[in-house]
Order: structure tokens, then C-alpha cells, then sequence
């Protein structure tokens, strides 16, 4: 049986089923059209968000750790650092907290996470910002297109993280990043996909070609980016960010003086 696509709505076909959390036989669907990968509708969601961040995530921490490097370099020559910037799916606020201790005024945004480093910098729904960043979260959108809406209602570029494929879909068995054991990545992407998508918002990609994305009404030169990208762990960021005050001691400060924050 074929179901519509999430992002483009044409016809998705079944082509492997796959066991998620160790007990739920899922069925994967791929269109033909736009590259997209989605499971069937996912009615395994309450358990698998038992924790906001599966055990299994052994590398937050570090991945936290180099997209504030290369973030900050980002910003530094593609944005202005003196406007305001959102972590969309911000989970705990590591991610936040590390880029205002850098001195960039980043707020935090997560319906399904609490926020336990970043209190006191929640997003207030209203704002538009200079830049979204969404790490780790483009998987989990129940329907991607709505969650994209959402975000170009706040921001005109969207920095993204999440692994896609080239081609056809791997096998369950030859792809971590089905991340079956937690079963929360509902939502996979190919090159395809991403292109797709940059046409129908009429936005600009700009891409690794693994994880690391850009959706913006900006034209940014792709090998440009890419050099960016590189030289953001090569000792780049530190360079970046020798000008800008950190706002460790002015948070606490502000906190501080702040009665309404638990």
C-alpha cells in the first residue's frame, strides 16, 4: 500500500519494514519523487519520548562542541553578530548556553525538552531573528513541512544538522542513523530531498553533502561555505570570536535581578 508524501504529497512506496524500539514492526516509505524516506505514521512516539534524549546519544556533548565552532564562525561572515539568533529543538540548552558564554545573544526554543541551561533565554514566539539553528530535530518532524513554516515565520535562513542519504534509502541493517532502537527518526532526507525543499520555499541551499545544511533567502557561494566549515575546527572560531564579549557575567547579572525566574 503506497501513502502520500509529507513533503511533497505525491505517492510514497514501502520498500522495507524495519523493528523499532525492539518490538514494533514499521514500515519505511520513499518517494520516488522528491528522495523523501518517511515511517508509517509514527503511534510509537509517547514511548519513545520517555526521555527527550535517547540513552543511546553518546556524542552530545561533542557535537554540542563543534557546532559552536562552526556556528560562530558562520555568523561571523555570513550574518550579523549583533542581531538575535534562536536554537530551535534546543533540548537541555547546551547549545544555548554555549554561544552566549561565546558573547552571541542566542535563545532557546523546545516544546518536548526542559530547559535546564539556558533559563531565563526562552524565545517568546513573537521575534524574528537573524538565524535559526535546528540540530538533530529535521528526523523527528512528525510533518516537516509544517515545522519548516514554522521557522521561515521567524527567520529567513534555517541552520540545520541531520544525515542524509544519496540515491536510494540504505538497507536497515547498513544505516545508524534509522536510529531504530530509539525510534525517533520518523523523517529521512536525501540530497534530493533538500533541493526539493529549498525550490518550494524558494530558498538557497547550501550543504556538506552529509549533515550539515543551510536553508536563506542569502546566496552564500557552497565551496565558500564548505571552506568556512573546515576551518571553523581548525582554529577559525577562536579567531572569530577574539572581538566578542562573552555574556557569562552580564546573564548572571541579568538573572540576578530577575524574581520571576525559578
Amino acid at each position: 500500500m503506497n501513502v502520500a508524501c509529507k513533503i511533497c504529497g505525491g505517492y510514497s512506496i514501502c520498500i522495507f519494514s524495519a523493528t523499532v524500539l525492539q518490538k514494533y514492526d514499521v514500515k519505511y516509505y520513499h518517494c520516488p519523487v522528491c528522495g523523501f524516506l518517511q515511517t508509517e505514521e509514527p503511534y510509537w512516539l509517547d514511548e519513545a519520548y520517555g526521555s527527550a534524549i535517547g540513552i543511546e546519544d553518546t556524542g552530545l556533548l561533542k557535537r554540542n562542541f563543534l557546532f559552536s565552532k562552526r556556528v560562530s564562525v558562520l555568523i561571523k561572515f555570513l550574518f550579523n553578530k549583533e542581531k538575535r539568533f534562536l536554537d530551535y529543538a534546543g533540548g537541555y540548552g547546551i547549545f544555548v548556553r554555549l554561544m552566549r558564554d561565546v558573547g552571541y545573544d542566542f535563545y532557546w526554543n523546545d516544546p518536548f525538552a526542559e530547559n535546564l541551561l539556558a533559563r531565563g533565554f526562552e524565545y517568546n514566539n513573537n521575534d524574528k531573528m537573524e538565524l535559526i539553528t535546528a540540530f538533530e530535530c529535521f528526523e523527528h518532524f512528525t510533518n516537516p513541512i509544517q515545522e519548516i513554516e514554522k521557522m521561515l515565520n521567524i527567520s529567513e535562513s534555517i541552520l540545520f544538522s541531520t544525515r542524509i542519504f544519496h540515491n536510494e534509502p540504505p538497507a536497515p541493517n547498513k544505516w545508524w542513523y534509522y536510529n531504530l532502537k530509539s525510534g525517533q527518526h520518523v523523517s529521512l532526507y536525501s540530497k534530493q530531498t533538500l533541493n526539493y525543499l529549498a525550490d518550494r520555499f524558494n530558498l538557497y541551499l547550501n550543504t556538506d553533502n552529509k549533515s550539515f545544511h543551510l536553508f536563506s533567502k542569502k546566496k552564500i557561494n557552497n565551496t565558500y561555505f564548505n571552506l568556512l566549515l573546515k576551518l571553523s575546527v581548525m582554529g577559525l572560531s577562536k579567531l572569530t570570536n577574539f572581538n566578542v564579549k562573552s555574556k557569562t557575567d552580564s546573564d548572571f547579572e541579568l538573572l540576578s535581578n530577575e524574581k520571576d525566574i525559578n
